[in-house]
């Protein structure tokens, strides 16, 4: 299938999404596939009923850097990918806190950004209205977690999950597999079961984000 574009929902704060954004840019190097960057709330998604909604915080870990990103995607979409790369491997890498304003400054400044763009994300209105304009959107398709993909034909796909993203071919047949689950209109699920080198994986692979996050995870039940 001749895919030219695809949407990539993400929360900066879900290591799943970060190891399958690696992936998509592998195929994207490959490939020429345009991966347009899309916002998804974790913290919204599993808010746990009584407490404040994150749009209703001054500062909100993952909320606030989606709002950053969504700034940075007036200026430039390119930007976008920019800030999603280094804030998603700061803090899945290298055990930094971009959630934290004063890392997230950091981080603009390494990117060659004004710092001050977190300040001027966090006083523009609109960037709520983007980034939940873009939360809603996965919501209404019955998406529940990110990476979340949407295809040109409006068709949407929670994955692929991979905690050690394939490269060069590797990648561009998995992207092949991927697109190739759009022909099944029905094909809701397939998954493979975690064995316990699995799991010991996952935990080595997402050890910096353990580290460094300040939020105890929580998740809702799968639909």
């Amino acid at each position: 299938m001749g895919i030219e574009w695809v949407d990539f929902h993400f929360d900066v704060m879900c290591p799943w999404a970060y190891q399958t954004s690696r992936w998509i840019r592998e195929v994207r190097e490959l490939s020429g596939l345009e991966v347009r960057w899309r916002f998804f709330s974790l913290e919204e998604i599993n808010r746990v009923e009584g407490k404040k909604h994150p749009w209703e915080r001054e500062w909100s870990y993952g909320w606030s850097m989606l709002r950053i990103a969504a700034l940075l995607r007036h200026k430039d979409p390119a930007l976008v990918d920019a800030w999603y790369e280094r804030a998603g491997r700061a803090l899945h890498e290298e055990g930094r806190q971009p959630h934290r304003r004063e890392v997230a400054e950091e981080l603009l400044a390494e990117l060659g950004l004004d710092p001050a763009l977190v300040g001027e994300a966090i006083a523009d209105p609109t960037t709520h209205d983007d980034v939940r304009a873009d939360h809603d959107r996965v919501v209404a398709a019955g998406g529940f977690g990110v990476p979340t993909l949407f295809f040109p034909d409006g068709q949407c796909l929670f994955g692929p999950v991979v905690v050690d993203p394939p490269h060069g071919d590797e990648a561009l047949s998995l992207w092949d597999l991927v697109v190739s689950w759009t022909r099944f209109g029905h094909l809701y699920e397939i998954q493979r079961p975690k064995a316990p080198s699995d799991q010991a994986l996952i935990a080595e692979t997402f050890r910096p984000y353990i580290t460094a996050r300040d939020w105890q995870t929580i998740q809702n039940p799968t639909p």
